[in-house]
């Protein structure tokens, strides 16, 4: 086991949750149940969420989306699952283990609470050039991308392609990443503070019994002291936030449905 495979997040991911903010898909951006938000298409989302086939008007057979959960109102639709599960290829630190579905619908209604949290304080938006800027990095730091030369804008498309996404669903499903992790940043993480004697205990009793593991010699305390702030630091944030979104949870409506199984 690494060093850094010490940080403890939620086995849901919420720290992933957060690092793969993105957009829901195009089918249910602002879509509610009752087919009225801003994204809704036509009247009567709910019968549209079946995933049954039906006649479109040229007779055609077309095969609708489902509705996988119902977060206060907004839907989440296995399209969105699905979609969530291809965006992890951007994530240059993949899960060791597969993400079951359960798993990417939690995901998903979490990630919908907090952008409706968000929509309760409106922001500036974060800019094209600190998209542009962190896309850049990311490029870099996705092992796959390596044999596609993302590095290069042929490269990069290409592999965008290959993972079932246009370039610019990738830079808003970014853009919103970065607009998440700001929330977070700025909710959560003012007022923690990481004492000495914390940072210490953690190197004492994690980080000396890890390097032993590895027949590694730890490197002194001091070298790494603000990287173990930072590991206690977001084990706090992970905490705050864990709860809070528990809560609101508690206080609000989510329905989340077996496949197969019509919405309400």
């Amino acid at each position: 086991m690494s060093v850094t495979g010490h940080r403890t997040m939620r086995a849901a991911g919420l720290a992933v949750v957060l690092a793969l903010a993105m957009l829901r898909g195009p089918v249910c951006a602002g879509q509610t149940a009752n087919g009225q938000g801003a994204g809704a298409q036509g009247t009567g989302s709910r019968a549209q969420g079946t995933g049954k086939a039906s006649a479109s008007a040229t007779g055609e057979s077309v095969t609708l989306d489902r509705v996988a959960a119902i977060v206060n109102g907004d839907l989440i639709l296995e399209s969105d699952v699905e979609a969530e599960s291809r965006f992890a290829a951007f994530q240059p630190f993949n899960e060791a283990k597969p993400v079951s579905r359960d798993e990417l619908v939690d995901r998903l209604i979490d990630r919908a609470v907090i952008l409706q949290q968000m929509a309760l304080q409106p922001e500036p938006p974060i800019t094209d050039a600190q998209v542009d800027a962190e896309l850049a990095t990311l490029r870099k730091a996705i092992p796959k991308c390596a044999a596609y030369h993302c590095e290069t804008d042929p490269g990069w498309q290409k592999f965008v392609a290959d993972q079932g996404f246009t370039l610019g669903e990738v830079e808003e499903r970014w853009r919103q990443r970065m607009e998440v992790l700001r929330f977070i940043e700025e909710r959560f993480r003012m007022g923690i503070r990481i004492e000495q004697a914390q940072i210490d205990d953690y190197y004492r009793k994690t980080m000396l019994p890890a390097y032993k593991k590895e027949n590694m010699t730890a490197p002194a305390e001091a070298s790494i002291a603000s990287r173990i702030q930072e590991i206690l630091l977001q084990q706090q944030v992970d905490k705050l936030l864990d709860d809070w979104l528990a809560s609101l949870r508690a206080q609000g409506s989510v329905n989340i449905l077996k496949p197969g199984e019509e919405a309400p």
